[in-house]
């Protein structure tokens, strides 16, 4: 995403507090205080900047816009906290091997264009014994969960609606079933991973 659809996405998705409250639990659950987090695609960056705001990481993003590169480091010095947010390709990772503790990508796998080139990036950037966590929508996703899952954004209007015909219509066609997924992770280098579904979203978690 760039220029204008970015900042309406970073608009529209500040109003989603109690996804971002939930995935910072499950990072609180899959690493400990004093680990180098990398999240990868963090769009605008708030659950970077949430990771950073506890004072018990260091944290790290990539993400492949330059909109939303600006806007999260706008964002993170506003929140007054520090993240090294820096442009670039999930599947071409800047970083030296072993560089972080844990790994994070939410709502954005999808959209990668070498999947398994970014699940090969996050294996190497790993350190031993290292997680990655993936959360994305899956294929099957039905239109009921679609539609709780929007009434929880607190969108209103024309946003309402068209990021219902997204998530319900367009989104879907690029997301990944449970099997397709383990397929995937096949190719790369994890042997140890966990894969749960919820009604909206695939839950992967991958150890190195």
């Amino acid at each position: 995403m760039e220029g204008t659809i970015a900042r309406w996405y970073a608009v529209s998705t500040a109003k989603d507090t109690t996804r971002f409250e939930a995935q910072l639990a499950q990072v609180r659950r899959l690493t400990g205080a004093g680990s180098a987090i990398l999240e990868v695609a963090p769009g605008p960056g708030y659950l970077s900047i949430a990771l950073a705001g506890t004072g018990d990481y260091t944290v790290t993003a990539l993400d492949i816009s330059e909109t939303f590169v600006r806007i999260a480091r706008g964002k993170a010095a506003e929140a007054g906290v520090e993240v090294d947010f820096r442009l670039g390709n999930a599947s071409a990772m800047p970083f030296d091997d072993e560089s972080f503790d844990f790994v994070i990508c939410c709502a954005a796998f999808k959209n990668f264009s070498d999947p398994v080139g970014a699940l090969q990036e996050m294996h190497r950037v790993l350190r031993p014994g290292g997680r990655a966590l993936i959360n994305d929508l899956r294929k099957d996703v039905s239109k009921e969960a679609v539609d709780r899952d929007v009434d929880e954004m607190r969108l209103r209007g024309l946003s309402k609606m068209f990021t219902r015909y997204v998530l319900r219509s367009v989104l879907p066609r690029r997301a990944y079933l449970k099997s397709e997924f383990a397929a995937l992770i096949g190719h790369t280098r994890f042997r140890t991973f966990d894969i749960q579904e919820t009604p909206l979203a695939l839950d992967v978690e991958l150890r190195k």
